[in-house]
């Protein structure tokens, strides 16, 4: 489905998106965790909240309200950062929290961000953990943007922790963005044309009927029962090495994403067969892709961004692709490169057809004709009988620092979404980092993380010819 967003200016309607994920089907929110390498301290924090951060965008210092025709509009308020800024406080004397700082983002998950002032709040969270001596956490609206927006929003108040003076590099992400571009474009060829039309038809088809009276089966990543983004989730991380990763893409001929897919699409039926002690039936397991929508090869600067006729403007600009999990009846004797070869192939074909436009102009009808919680409750029917969401972005290729705090490691998270499974990954510091939300009391967080890893091991022997340590994780 295609998702819009624009710039933002006081006074503004609230983009039709914007509407559907505040509303009382969806209240969709992300998570944006750094693990700093020192202790926080919260003073810095603050200035680079009133400094860096508001200044960005009118929409930080902005609430939703009905102006006197009933439109919901943002008007800009005048702002207490206290009110914004969270530090738990823990029982005294240990030497880690891993549990009480996930047991703390499990529950920020669960809260709904009050609608009575600016729809984002901070989390100073300065108890060591195994990973780090610190972590902050930044919770923000989806209705404030998509991913794209709102993680550029934040690497702009980063700076490189080698020389503040020089501007953050990432790695392309023209693999996804251009391709996408290419693909929209209607070719001469008859061929490409009529395989298009097909695809078209065929995925606006299925996605119309997983959103009405088709669903996944109920398996072990998929509970299937109502009111699950309001459960507690457990979170977890894997990361990996960007350098493997690219070993595996040169030889299968792939892209990134291709890679990090099949490990994804592989790691979930390893532990379905796990779970299911080896009694796993070939399900139907259905997979929210996130495509970001914009014809552009990075993040943009801000400025550029908040530009009327900007490529890379800001909101809410990305579109979800139904992408089957391959079935597979024993996946502990499995080629694990077959995963990574059908990745490539369904994402290849979804990328070219126009569904996410059809429904697109589905939603719009929608919302003219029945106003926007009628098409807010479509795009959760369509969650909500999926089985999982997996969105990837890029990250800074040196490592950074915020209020001058060097980043050991960062990632993000959405939360509020009515899946048992949410799967996301950023790229940093040569690294790929893999998060991953589970419900929690569903999913076996220890042993799903370890099918990940054992995924990435599998299709890096099989690749490459040779086993390979650089990998961790946390469950």
């Amino acid at each position: 489905m295609a998702v819009e967003g624009g710039q933002v200016a006081e006074n503004q309607p609230v983009s039709p998106m914007g509407q559907y994920f505040s509303s009382s089907a969806l209240s969709v929110n992300i998570l944006a965790i750094f693990e700093s390498e020192i202790p926080i301290d919260d003073s810095q924090a603050m200035w680079t909240l009133e400094n860096l951060f508001l200044p960005i965008n009118p929409r930080f210092s902005s609430i939703m309200v009905k102006n006197e025709h009933g439109i919901l509009t943002w008007r800009k308020v005048k702002i207490n950062l206290e009110e914004h800024v969270n530090i738990p406080v823990f029982p005294p004397g240990l030497e880690f929290y891993d549990d009480y700082v996930q047991e703390y983002l499990s529950k920020i998950g669960t809260e709904l961000l009050p609608h009575d002032r600016p729809l984002w709040g901070i989390h100073i969270i300065n108890y060591p953990t195994r990973d780090a001596p610190g972590t902050m956490v930044f919770k923000l609206h989806h209705a404030l943007g998509d991913g794209f927006s709102l993680m550029g929003a934040l690497f702009s108040c980063l700076q490189r922790a080698d020389d503040p003076s020089l501007p953050l590099n990432f790695p392309s992400s023209g693999e996804s963005s251009r391709q996408f571009a290419k693909w929209i474009r209607i070719d001469k060829s008859i061929y490409r044309f009529l395989h298009m039309c097909f695809n078209t038809f065929w995925d606006f088809g299925r996605s119309f009927l997983m959103s009405n009276c088709m669903e996944d089966d109920r398996t072990p990543i998929r509970s299937g029962d109502s009111g699950i983004e309001i459960r507690p989730i457990t979170l977890s991380t894997a990361t990996f090495s960007l350098h493997d990763i690219k070993q595996i893409k040169a030889k299968l001929k792939a892209t990134v994403n291709d890679v990090v897919t099949g490990i994804i699409f592989y790691g979930i039926q390893l532990y379905m067969q796990a779970a299911s002690q080896g009694n796993i039936k070939t399900s139907r397991v259905t997979a929210l892709v996130t495509l970001n929508t914009r014809a552009i090869k990075s993040y943009q600067s801000i400025q550029e961004m908040t530009k009327p006729n900007s490529k890379s403007r800001w909101g809410n600009h990305f579109a979800f692709l139904h992408v089957s999990i391959p079935k597979c009846k024993d996946a502990e004797n499995a080629d694990p490169l077959e995963f990574v070869h059908k990745a490539k192939r369904i994402i290849r074909s979804k990328r070219n057809s126009l569904a996410i436009y059809l429904t697109s102009g589905l939603l719009e009808l929608l919302r003219k004709l029945k106003g926007p919680e009628a098409a807010a409750r479509y795009i959760h029917a369509t969650s909500k009988n999926t089985t999982l969401v997996i969105s990837n972005m890029i990250g800074p290729m040196e490592q950074v620092q915020i209020a001058g705090h060097p980043i050991k490691s960062l990632y993000f998270m959405m939360v509020h979404v009515p899946q048992s499974l949410t799967v996301t990954i950023i790229s940093y510091m040569g690294k790929v980092k893999m998060a991953v939300g589970m419900e929690k009391g569903f999913i076996n967080s220890e042993v799903f993380v370890s099918c990940m890893e054992k995924s990435f091991q599998r299709i890096y022997k099989a690749a490459v010819g040779k086993k390979t340590s650089t990998w961790e994780f946390n469950a």
